[in-house]
């Protein structure tokens, strides 16, 4: 079985001055092979941090590109035989300005963007994302959407979270979200 810890939307140091003071435990503890950070790190020091427990692979948020726009838009992975795409969410950046858009008219849908990363990727199994700040854990059919929320909320209604993927051979896929005191 392959464990991965998995991150998104840690707004160092525009939201938050460090990363939680849980994660790099949690991971550990949960004996993490690989980390998957889904986009707005913010700075190249969370990554290093990130490294001390396990390899980093990281994608670009929409507050990345000044610091960090060599990260890649999606990472493609395999794991155990499963298929998996690493991407921030908010897609490219014409994507980024309509979604705002509609956002400020109509409010936050979610589905909006589950449905735009599905059909992107229909060759994958898992879709690690970030961006919306709101933990998932569901199947649509037989593929998973993963995004374990923000590892520094900064929003009333949801608590700072990171994930973990457990992948066994023969391509059992257990997504777990993890709430941080």
């Amino acid at each position: 079985m392959t464990v991965l810890g998995v991150l998104a939307d840690t707004h160092i140091p525009d939201r938050e001055r460090q990363l939680h003071p849980d994660i790099l435990p949690k991971f550990r503890e949960a004996g993490v092979e690989a980390i998957l950070h889904a986009g707005d790190v913010s700075v190249q020091g969370v990554l290093q941090e990130l490294e001390e427990v396990a390899p980093v692979f990281a994608v670009q948020g929409n507050r990345d590109w000044v610091m960090l726009g060599h990260l890649p838009h999606n990472q493609f992975l395999t794991f155990e035989g499963v298929d998996l795409v690493l991407e921030h969410g908010h897609g490219r950046w014409r994507n980024y300005m309509v979604d705002r858009t509609h956002y400020l008219i109509f409010g936050m849908q979610v589905s909006r963007y589950q449905n735009r990363l599905l059909a992107s990727y229909p060759q994958v199994r898992v879709i690690v994302y970030g961006h919306l700040h709101i933990p998932e854990n569901s199947w649509v059919g037989d593929r998973l959407l993963f995004n374990p929320g923000s590892a520094s909320c900064h929003q009333k209604e949801y608590t700072p979270s990171v994930g973990l993927l457990n992948i066994r051979a023969g391509g059992e896929v257990e997504g777990e979200i993890l709430v941080l005191s």
